[in-house]
């Protein structure tokens, strides 16, 4: 993402004009629009014309409108954003409060502005125009008959490529049915590697699965490479991390990311960190209840006790469409780092953030034990019963 303007104001009111330069700041697009913004771009829009002899006709043309957001569409595999809104601009094609539909588009500006422009918000602007925070990380996740392809970026996880192929179990005396089939299986996930990877940008691919499954395949996959001289998996041959995980699906991949191994070589990235964090957290709330709280009541009591070391919250909370509800999320995380405390921002698209939300979406680790809060808990889901 590349930042062209930042104009906000003492009073946090103001404007800032972005470029979008890959599939991923589309994501944090996302996360920056919140209905009733003003969102100025360039868009296309049918307009119809009538020519001298009385015959109507219509026409595309490109235009930059200025609209009050409504609703915001985001497709996580396209990496598609539609905003839908009324026109607040006078513009010679489309009537003022006239609806329309603004495509995002890479490499195309855009101005956002809003009433009120919080800390989060800001942070998510920074870290999107910070080079370093690009995708980096890899991972094929497989079992005999399933593989998934998946890039993890800083923001989400994404699913590339899923590879399902039946494989017929081994007889007694005649294993070439298994054997063809597995070969089948392991050429469609090389396929998926070499169509979905670009090793140019990833520094590392790892490679989950349980059992022997993953020695198979690599040894298969670099023995076809040497055979077919494929220089690109070659060269990067070093970049192939092979790791446990219980199973080829997609949520494998949170043990393969908390593989120590993975972890010291993946140690700069966001998503290492979330996934260390929240596994911190359930080992915390395994061995000391006293130090882990989730639900937002909870963590706000244990943030006015100043007992938060690490807070862990869901990005999905800060795009709450009740303004009250998404500011108190974002007093808590202002308070948590008044009071040195770490801030972890999970991504709702990464498989650390889903588990996330299946905590309600915030979740905290406690400097000290804080029994009160757990007597409270108890005394709250007694008065329930």
């Amino acid at each position: 993402m590349k930042l062209v303007r930042k104009d906000i104001e003492k009073d946090n009111a103001g404007q800032v004009t972005l470029v979008p330069e890959e599939p991923e700041d589309m994501w944090h697009t996302y996360n920056l629009v919140q209905v009733g913004d003003s969102l100025r771009a360039s868009t296309i829009r049918k307009v119809q014309t009538e020519s001298s002899t009385g015959s109507v006709g219509s026409n595309r043309v490109r235009t930059t409108l200025t609209l009050c957001v409504e609703a915001i569409d985001f497709d996580s595999q396209a990496c598609q954003l539609r905003v839908k809104g009324t026109n607040i601009q006078e513009n010679e094609y489309v009537k003022m409060g006239a609806y329309h539909t603004i495509e995002l588009e890479p490499n195309r500006q855009f101005t956002l502005a809003k009433k009120q422009w919080d800390s989060v918000v800001l942070e998510r602007i920074e870290q999107a125009c910070d080079p370093a925070w690009s995708a980096d990380v890899a991972a094929v996740v497989m079992q005999e008959g399933l593989a998934h392809v998946c890039l993890v970026t800083p923001s989400m996880t994404l699913t590339r490529a899923k590879v399902e192929v039946n494989i017929p179990r081994k007889r007694k005396g005649n294993c070439s049915q298994h054997d063809r089939a597995l070969e089948r299986f392991y050429e469609q996930v090389v396929q998926a590697i070499q169509r979905h990877i670009n090793f140019e940008v990833v520094k590392c691919v790892l490679v989950a699965s349980p059992g022997f499954v993953r020695e198979q395949f690599c040894d298969y996959m670099f023995q076809q490479a040497v055979k077919t001289d494929n220089k690109v998996l070659l060269e990067n041959r070093s970049k192939f991390l092979q790791v446990h995980a219980s199973s080829g699906h997609k949520y494998s991949l949170k043990e393969a990311l908390c593989d120590p191994t993975v972890a010291s070589r993946l140690s700069d990235t966001k998503a290492a960190g979330e996934v260390k964090a929240l596994d911190d957290f359930y080992k915390m709330l395994q061995h000391e209840p006293d130090r882990a709280f989730y639900g937002l009541k909870q963590v706000e009591r244990a943030n006015e006790a100043l007992a938060i070391d690490t807070l862990l919250i869901s990005d999905e909370l800060f795009r709450h469409q009740d303004v009250a509800t998404r500011s108190r999320y974002v007093r808590l995380v202002d308070s948590v780092k008044e009071n040195a405390g770490t801030v972890r921002i999970f991504s709702s698209l990464h498989v650390s953030g889903e588990q996330l939300g299946q905590l309600t979406g915030v979740a905290a680790i406690l400097r000290f034990p804080v029994p009160e809060l757990s007597d409270q808990e108890d005394d709250s889901s007694s008065e329930e019963d």
